[in-house]
């Protein structure tokens, strides 16, 4: 992908890593530790993310090969201005022990089945109904904010053994989830996935 950095975001990374260290992160990871900071200007970050830069790699490749992106709401969405994105919450309704962001992680996996990246950034029901499903994902970044189920469904992520991209505390957000994703695509293909 093609894409022209400009000057004010150049010079933030370069703020960053005069503050912060990241050199000593593998390539895919230290792509989306420094872009979540940047989202977020929030350099603890370095420290709350929980990633494997195997899993990075693999969906990487499935990223660049066209794998879905699929998002929880619309916010998300708007921070991937690269990419078509599948969000199903304005289809979805809730209904007595579902959350309406459930219903629209159910109406997004009938839409585009497995092998998909799938980034959410508000809502743990969210999260919490595609560990679920068995949608066998090539990614989910599960970076939902808050206060109530936050922490819990990104803690459910980690145990479930999925490739995942998370952190640890109650922080995380559209722009960060959104930002995790970007890393990804515009970090560029290497020859072997290209020839994969």
């Amino acid at each position: 992908m093609n894409r022209v950095v400009h000057p004010i975001e150049q010079e933030s990374y370069r703020r960053l890593r005069a503050r912060l260290d990241t050199s000593h992160f593998p390539p895919l990871t230290r792509a989306v530790v420094e872009r979540v900071i940047h989202s977020a200007a929030d350099l603890e970050y370095a420290d709350d993310l929980v990633m494997d830069e195997g899993e990075l790699a693999a969906a990487h490749a499935a990223l660049h090969a066209g794998a879905p992106v699929v998002v929880d709401v619309e916010m998300v969405a708007a921070g991937i201005t690269r990419r078509e994105t599948v969000c199903r919450l304005r289809d979805a309704v809730a209904g007595p022990g579902l959350t309406r962001s459930a219903h629209a992680i159910r109406l997004a996996y009938e839409q585009v089945g497995p092998g998909a990246l799938w980034v959410i950034g508000n809502a743990p029901t969210a999260l919490e109904e595609l560990l679920t499903l068995d949608a066998a994902p090539a990614l989910v970044i599960g970076l939902p904010v808050g206060f109530v189920g936050a922490v819990e469904s990104k803690a459910a992520l980690r145990m479930s053994g999925l490739p995942a991209v998370s952190n640890v505390s109650e922080k995380g957000g559209s722009a960060v989830a959104s930002a995790a994703l970007n890393a990804l695509l515009y970090h560029p293909a290497s020859h072997s996935e290209e020839n994969a």
